[in-house]
């Protein structure tokens, strides 16, 4: 039986355009739930970053991940939509038995993406890509618990030759194998947005936002029928960029000056003691 946050969850794909951002930790979590923000995404970067590891297939345990959406789910009352990379599998077998625990977790949602990790061949071969979605399917069904699959083609991100082609024609296939919402992270031409709308509809389509892209602000982004915004690691990184600012200050001219960008204990007190 779904539960109410993936009940939540589902009910915010219906319609309109939703900003879900990515949390890595549970007090950024927590900050953004105060925000308003109804629902929430793990970034798989910007997990292996307090790991002190890259965002690389096989860097970060599929035991580490599904520790990290335990704590994400129980940060907040929030639906949280996993980065669940490659399924942590290269065969639909494999893929449908981490989704099952991966579900487990509590998560109200996932996705699942197609790229190998291999330079030489950076997204797994079509059909096989297909199958995962669909033992990414049969492992949700089997759960009983209803969770959101999002399918991921990542080829904008590995420098595929004609990366609209190939996502417009494998995002069709992934809706057709059973995903619930699809995503090319990565496009950003918003006649390619549109195009990958009509193409999935009535799916919805997740577009991702990691760096400001004039014409891209949620607004414009509604109107072309997109239904969710995610930002990846963007937030993660606005983090870390003022953290390296502020300590290169210090390590290369002594200067405390940027600390006074941060934000107030008092404030931070009040964020986590409510």
């Amino acid at each position: 039986m779904s539960s109410p946050g993936v009940t939540a969850f589902r009910a915010l794909h219906q319609s309109g355009c939703f900003v879900m951002p990515n949390p890595w930790d549970r007090g950024s979590a927590c900050f953004l739930a105060q925000l308003g923000f109804r629902a929430l995404a793990t970034t798989s970067a910007g997990f292996a970053f307090t790991r002190a590891r890259p965002d690389a297939l096989g860097a970060v345990s599929l035991a580490e991940v599904l520790d990290h959406l335990r704590d994400l789910v129980t940060a907040t009352p929030l639906p949280i939509n996993a980065d669940f990379q490659d399924g942590f599998a290269r065969d639909p077998e494999g893929v449908e038995a981490s989704v099952r625990a991966c579900a487990a977790t509590g998560v109200a949602g996932l996705s699942v993406e197609d790229a190998t990790g291999d330079a030489g061949a950076p997204l797994h071969e079509r059909a096989l890509a297909v199958a995962r979605v669909r033992a990414a399917r049969a492992a949700i069904d089997g759960s009983g618990t209803g969770v959101v699959l999002t399918a991921r083609c990542e080829a904008y991100l590995v420098g595929d030759p004609d990366p609209q082609r190939t996502a417009l024609d494998r995002l069709v296939a992934y809706a057709e194998a059973g995903a619930d919402c699809l995503f090319a992270p990565g496009v950003r031409d918003p006649d390619a947005i549109r195009a990958m709308v009509d193409a999935v509809a009535p799916r919805p389509l997740n577009v991702l936002v990691s760096r400001p892209v004039p014409g891209l602000e949620v607004a414009r982004l509604a109107e072309l029928g997109v239904r969710r915004i995610s930002v990846g690691s963007a937030l993660a990184r606005v983090a870390w960029g003022a953290f390296a600012r502020a300590a290169r200050a210090i390590a290369d001219t002594g200067s405390f000056e940027l600390l006074g960008d941060a934000m107030s204990f008092d404030e931070l007190e009040a964020l986590f003691g409510a």
